[in-house]
């Protein structure tokens, strides 16, 4: 049985995103999720997922998504953010089932300052769902990592409480991720909140379970956003089946893993800390910083082998009087880049065993 045994092919919307995580921890791969920025790099994404016959996550960040909109476009209270947060989930809703892979449409970190984007795009959801009964994204994420513990948890409670019913998934943040992403800077934290105690993690299922099953934690265990030098990090996955033993005896222990975990600063770790963490019930890892070099690596390559022929539009090693349209057209170089974007989201893939799941 595979995947497309437990779920259809396209985007999907609420408990099918619990079926799709259902399976995945069963089985024990995970589902990378890639924050794409375009409609070349979310087809890009989807490509790769197409040609191994795996599940995918594409998400946008608060950033990502205003330059989807446009940077020419204002964004003092959220509205291009908003707008390129829609306008890529019509996108992707309109072109995924063509690639015949269950996809996750998903929002990446919103902290508090950033809420009145998740707002929008709420509003967005619930507009969608009474024309079609079911919500624009798959799910969203709140990162109140940075808040009160308390304050954390109740203002997820009281989103969750207007997403459930209409079929969202909600993943929240508890323990801070370092580093600095998106405009979001950690880099400066102190080093014990990158580490969440299996306590405050028991806290978050209590509270959000009384809603609905359909939520993710994202525990912190001393990820960092970006890739850094070997050693610089101390990742400690094991955390997380500490966690998962926790929560499973505060439960009854009717179940071995009864959370849904994500990793996030995911790139620049090794194969045997990502395996570690599915092991413990991991579901969803993030990649962006690796996805975004392996972007550019195409185009960049493409300028240096074709250089002479992209200096004017006439006038090139073959001739003087050679055009160069065939070099410098957009969907020439740009393809480049998805080329080796694509090659890159099938690696993170394989890494997480998310590779012939259909």
């Amino acid at each position: 049985m595979g995947v497309l045994d437990v779920v259809p092919a396209g985007v999907l919307t609420g408990d099918n995103v619990r079926k799709l995580f259902d399976y995945a921890k069963e089985n024990k791969f995970a589902i990378p999720a890639i924050n794409v920025t375009s409609s070349s790099t979310a087809n890009a994404v989807l490509e790769a997922a197409r040609d191994i016959k795996a599940p995918i996550i594409l998400q946008v960040s608060q950033g990502g998504s205003a330059y989807y909109a446009g940077k020419g476009l204002a964004n003092d209270n959220q509205q291009a953010s908003i707008l390129g947060a829609v306008a890529a989930a019509h996108h992707i809703r309109t072109v995924a089932k063509a690639y015949g892979v269950p996809v996750v449409l998903h929002s990446d970190h919103c902290a508090h300052k950033l809420l009145p984007w998740f707002d929008g795009m709420l509003a967005a959801d619930e507009a969608y769902y009474k024309e079609h009964q079911e919500p624009l994204f798959s799910s969203h994420m709140l990162d109140l990592s940075e808040e009160p513990k308390e304050e954390n948890i109740a203002t997820c409670v009281k989103y969750f409480k207007r997403m459930a019913p209409i079929g969202i998934w909600l993943e929240m943040e508890i323990g801070i991720t370092g580093g600095e992403e998106d405009g979001v800077d950690n880099t400066g934290v102190d080093n014990a909140s990158l580490y969440t105690q299996p306590e405050d993690i028991y806290d978050v299922h209590a509270a959000l379970s009384a809603i609905s099953p359909n939520f993710s934690i994202a525990a912190a265990f001393g990820n960092v956003h970006g890739v850094y030098k070997p050693g610089n990090v101390r990742l400690q996955p094991e955390l997380l089946g500490k966690h998962q033993s926790y929560t499973s005896q505060k439960l009854g222990g009717k179940s071995e893993k009864p959370l849904y975990l994500v990793f996030h600063g995911g790139s620049g770790s090794t194969k045997e800390e990502i395996k570690t963490a599915v092991d413990h019930g991991v579901i969803k890892m993030n990649v962006d910083t690796d996805t975004q070099f392996a972007y550019l690596a195409g185009i960049r390559d493409f300028i240096f082998k074709r250089k002479d022929y992209l200096i004017t539009q006439v006038g090139n090693p073959d001739g003087a009087d050679k055009p160069n349209k065939k070099f410098y057209d957009p969907r020439v170089w740009v393809r480049e880049g998805e080329k080796t974007l694509t090659a890159r989201v099938k690696e993170a893939c394989s890494d997480l065993g998310n590779v012939n799941r259909l």
